[in-house]
């Protein structure tokens, strides 16, 4: 009996021990991803902080009609998962109307894709290359409401 009190005392012990052992493995382990995690975001946030120019360089390639005057970029950088860096921004202080989002290739270091808003887009988009076939840029304005149409027209330059 004694025997067997003390078989089941180490046995306990052992099974202490060997959990102990895990949990502070795991912890230890949890941490060290944590440390990376962190610091990828922190290369991130630096590269990001790079690239800002570049990413208005290229904003201001796409305004053909120089419509940008102010570009403001959001604070938070994120990293998807296919390690991209994305950075959100948008443009003369209309967050809801003119934002975009550029992506940007780590390993590359440059900007690999940019999507704007709808409103974004549109003050963007060359009425030249329709010169031929009027009717496409008279529907699009005819969507518009006579204030939106006013203001785009501003906005690409044919109004004052």
């Amino acid at each position: 009996m004694k025997n067997t009190i003390k078989l089941v005392s180490v046995l306990i012990v052992m099974v202490l021990i060997s959990v102990t052992a895990i949990v502070v493995h795991h912890n230890r382990v949890s941490s060290n991803y944590v440390m990376k995690k962190k610091s990828d975001q922190e290369k991130a946030e630096e590269l990001a902080e790079k690239m800002k120019p570049k990413i208005e360089e290229h904003l201001h390639k796409r305004d053909i009609h120089h419509f940008i005057k102010s570009i403001t970029f959001e604070k938070d950088v994120t990293i998807n998962p296919m390690g991209d860096i994305i950075i959100d921004g948008y443009v003369n202080g209309e967050s809801e109307k003119y934002g975009f989002s550029a992506s940007i290739q780590y390993r590359a270091r440059k900007i690999g894709s940019t999507s704007y808003d709808p409103e974004l887009s549109n003050r963007f988009k060359d009425w030249d290359k329709y010169k031929n076939e009027p009717e496409i840029k008279e529907n699009y304005l005819k969507r518009l409401s006579e204030t939106e149409r006013e203001q785009y027209l501003k906005d690409i330059g044919e109004k004052e």
